[in-house]
């Protein structure tokens, strides 16, 4: 895409969605048809930024493997070159959603995040039904629109299953105990970054950090389990089926876990159905 003030290619630049450390999200709308995309733009400024070139296309790579309405689509990629055919740029056209993240957004019913976390644990069996896993859920990798749709973004440290990994993926505040310890990221690792998501959101706490503080005591079974508050202390209202989950998602042990997420898909929509009684409690009546 040939770039110009106000312009990228055949795109026009309607303002910036948000920065990452080494990339903008511009918000862009194609002249021919009006339709609107988000434009992430990574500088490729030099040798050391390879690794960000890299990172783009296994991103666009994965973004491939899916179809489902709950995961965020990137379109295409782009590496626009200097006058030495040096790339200097990347461009990837990502869905665009007219929404925020789930880390932004003011404190949600539990009716309306029992809908989110559907849609969320329908999003997660795809990727794993394609034997991909996100590595990094967490409520700022969560968009929810102003007319209720719910997408998981940022492909960036997701792994597909057999491909080998150098290092360590995740968020420290959202990792399962051998993601942390041991690089692992497995079915089971998103599981307990979903359910340490979900524990966010309806407690507003963070579950406890498994990677022990400098000096601080190594973190075992034991130790979490009595440092992990129960959910109803924070939230009284929450319903018990909801706090089960969360626990038993946020189990130390892998193997305490449910075994994949078509168990915890039957216990949300029970949830759902109890719970969402009126059309203030829709997902599409969103005020913000």
């Amino acid at each position: 895409m040939a770039e110009s003030a106000g312009r990228i290619g055949d795109f026009q630049i309607l303002g910036t969605l948000g920065a990452g450390a080494h990339s903008t999200i511009l918000h862009i709308r194609r002249s021919a048809d009006g339709k609107q995309y988000a434009l992430k733009v990574v500088p490729i400024e030099s040798k050391d930024d390879q690794k960000f070139l890299l990172q783009a296309q296994h991103e666009f790579r994965v973004a491939q493997m899916f179809r489902h309405a709950n995961l965020i689509k990137v379109y295409a990629l782009e590496t626009p070159r200097d006058w030495l055919m040096r790339v200097r740029k990347v461009h990837l056209l990502i869905e665009y959603v007219n929404g925020k993240t789930l880390d932004v957004i003011p404190r949600l019913s539990l009716a309306r995040l029992v809908q989110i976390f559907t849609k969320v644990a329908s999003g997660l069996q795809h990727m794993h039904i394609r034997r991909a896993n996100h590595a990094d859920l967490k409520p700022n990798n969560i968009m929810l629109s102003r007319t209720g749709d719910v997408k998981i973004i940022d492909y960036g440290l997701a792994r597909i299953r057999g491909e080998a990994c150098e290092r360590v993926q995740g968020t420290p505040e959202y990792m399962a105990p051998e993601q942390a310890k041991s690089g692992i990221v497995n079915d089971q690792t998103d599981i307990y970054n979903f359910g340490a998501t979900m524990y966010r959101l309806v407690t507003w706490r963070l579950p406890p950090g498994v990677i022990p503080a400098a000096g601080g005591l190594p973190m075992d079974a034991k130790t979490f389990a009595s440092l992990l508050k129960p959910v109803q202390e924070y939230t009284a209202s929450a319903p018990d089926k909801l706090c089960d989950l969360i626990h038993r998602c946020l189990a130390y042990k892998p193997t305490k876990r449910p075994e994949n997420v078509g168990d915890i898909l039957p216990v949300l929509h029970d949830l759902v159905e109890e719970m969402v009684q009126s059309p203030e409690d829709a997902l599409d009546n969103l005020e913000w």
